[in-house]
């Protein structure tokens, strides 16, 4: 599941994304208000998290226009302003919780769990691309009606690859998103579980959908493109 955190401050910002991604949640962190509000406007996040006071866009601004932008991810606001009158006014602007700072981890954990079982959102999802079926809520993989298994990262990156059929997605995207990690040319991680991948969910059968597309990445559809190789 993905999370944006919007947190100016580095050093907290660097905590929470750890331990955010040490519980099993893909993460993503800006630090000012503007790239945040983008982010959650334009991309697909299970929960945002953010502070209120933030450069170039603050924290009430960027959920009034979230809300106003037809956006109904859930947010959680982590902030240092513990008035009343604060809490009651993320909340009014649509807030789903509102944690002051300073906090401990593990409530924070706890009443994020919480928030994503009362908006299950994408992850109530059945997601289907041929014979390929992805459940992701229970987290199984099916193709022409057999159990693929996957370890985590195979399928995070087969639902990542799901989400955006069709796409071509290059091999930084890929990384940032599925490994949490910088590209690095020396390394062939991606390579390495995408033949993985590609042995579970094509081997024996007759249509392949996972594709590589020399120079620039890998795609999955269910029609082979001229330029893709084996």
């Amino acid at each position: 599941m993905r999370i944006l955190l919007i947190e100016d401050e580095g050093k907290a910002g660097d905590y929470l994304k750890r331990g955010l991604a040490e519980a099993g949640f893909t993460t993503d962190w800006v630090q000012d208000g503007l790239s945040g509000e983008q982010l959650a406007i334009e991309d697909e996040y299970d929960l945002v998290v953010l502070d209120v006071m933030l450069p170039q866009r603050d924290g009430w601004s960027l959920l009034r226009n979230l809300r106003q932008a037809g956006k109904e991810t859930p947010v959680m606001f982590l902030t240092a302003r513990d008035q009343i009158e604060d809490r009651v006014h993320g909340l009014e602007l649509g807030a789903d919780d509102y944690l002051v700072k300073p906090f401990a981890f593990a409530e924070l954990l706890a009443r994020v769990r919480n928030l994503l079982r009362r908006h299950p959102g994408r992850d109530s999802e059945t997601m289907q691309v041929a014979d390929l079926e992805l459940d992701v809520r229970r987290r199984r993989a099916f193709r022409g009606g057999r159990r693929i298994d996957l370890t985590a990262k195979e399928f995070a990156l087969l639902e990542l690859l799901m989400r955006r059929e069709g796409e071509i997605l290059p091999r930084t995207l890929i990384a940032s998103q599925v490994w949490d990690m910088n590209f690095d040319s020396d390394t062939n991680v991606v390579e390495v579980a995408m033949k993985r991948l590609r042995l579970k969910v094509d081997t024996g059968f007759d249509t392949r959908l996972i594709h590589t597309v020399r120079g620039m990445g890998y795609v999955l559809e269910s029609q082979s493109d001229p330029s893709s190789a084996a």
